[in-house]
């Protein structure tokens, strides 16, 4: 199952993609009717992004089936389909938290000359302002120099967990999504010379595309080993696999759980393999990964 956060020119709204054709179910009408004819709950509230399912812990498989079978049974496809224009959201907006790996493709740390991580993944942290939908925008900041592309697979956390043993992860994970981390890499190269963070070369407005939905977690079996690619307009920059990861999805859960407690909507971004490279104003960015899909984004410079 699909499930977007989407947006017409009066409000935002969750959707499910319902059918092979790409219809889209909109679950922030439907879950209301639902609950009011199927379980006589008559207050009960629209709900309107991704992030506020899981505030209320209503991001759960199981009941986007049951809404299905639901609209399904009640002949209320025609009502409940998305028919206006919309935009895509990020999947999730202004996620609690958005964790990402470094150096977790052995290739990626040699092409920067670096040594690849031992006995814990490296982490750090982007800011949730950062993040931007499918099909929008990255504007560059001027006078940062270089910026790369990074195409990684992002894991979404759906309850709430701490110090979680790997053979346990998998029941967290509550779907998946593609991001790119976009980097400044000048910066970045600066602040390391200086020992200081990453943070702020990992964090400007619009440097986490993210999107175009979550593929929720019953869809991608462990383990997780899926193909991904990137091209910066018609040129392939990136291909590689999630098997090529130094630290696997359980792992990284268990590392980062061990001293941070993980919440429903936690993004973790599991980190890029070799090939990243710049990008510049006018430059189309297409990250594909195998059974989630194609995320597109544009670049411009930022206008002041």
């Amino acid at each position: 199952m699909k499930v977007l956060s989407l947006r017409t020119e009066r409000e935002g709204f969750i959707g499910l993609i319902y059918d092979e054709s790409g219809r889209i179910l909109n679950l922030t009408d439907a879950l209301p009717l639902y609950q009011k004819l199927k379980n006589k709950i008559d207050d009960f509230p629209k709900i309107k992004t991704v992030t506020e399912l899981f505030r209320e812990q209503l991001f759960n498989i199981d009941l986007f089936k049951r809404v299905v079978d639901f609209v399904d049974k009640h002949n209320l496809m025609e009502y409940l389909f998305v028919k206006e224009s919309f935009r895509y959201n990020a999947p999730v907006e202004y996620p609690p938290k958005l964790i990402c790996l470094g150096r977790n493709y052995e290739l990626h740390a040699r092409e920067f000359g670096s040594s690849a991580p031992e006995g814990e993944p490296i982490i750090f942290a982007k800011s949730s302002t950062s993040v931007v939908g499918h099909l929008e925008t990255i504007y560059l900041p001027s006078e940062v120099g270089r910026i790369d592309h990074e195409i990684e697979l992002a894991v979404v956390i759906g309850k709430r967990g701490k110090k979680i043993r790997r053979e346990n992860a998998w029941n967290y994970i509550v779907g998946y999504t593609i991001m790119i981390d976009v980097t400044a890499r000048d910066l970045q190269r600066k602040d390391i010379e200086l020992k200081y963070p990453w943070f702020r070369s990992k964090s400007f407005d619009y440097f986490a595309p993210m999107g175009p939905w979550i593929v929720t977690a019953d869809e991608i079996q462990p383990p997780v080993e899926l193909d991904l690619k990137l091209w910066v307009n018609d040129e392939l920059r990136q291909n590689s696999n999630t098997r090529n990861m130094i630290f696997d999805i359980p792992t990284i859960i268990e590392s980062i759980s061990k001293y941070i407690t993980l919440y429903p909507g936690d993004v973790i971004s599991t980190g890029t393999p070799e090939g990243v490279g710049p990008i510049k104003p006018g430059d189309k960015i297409t990250a594909w990964i195998q059974n989630i899909g194609e995320l597109v984004n544009y670049v411009e410079m930022e206008v002041d």
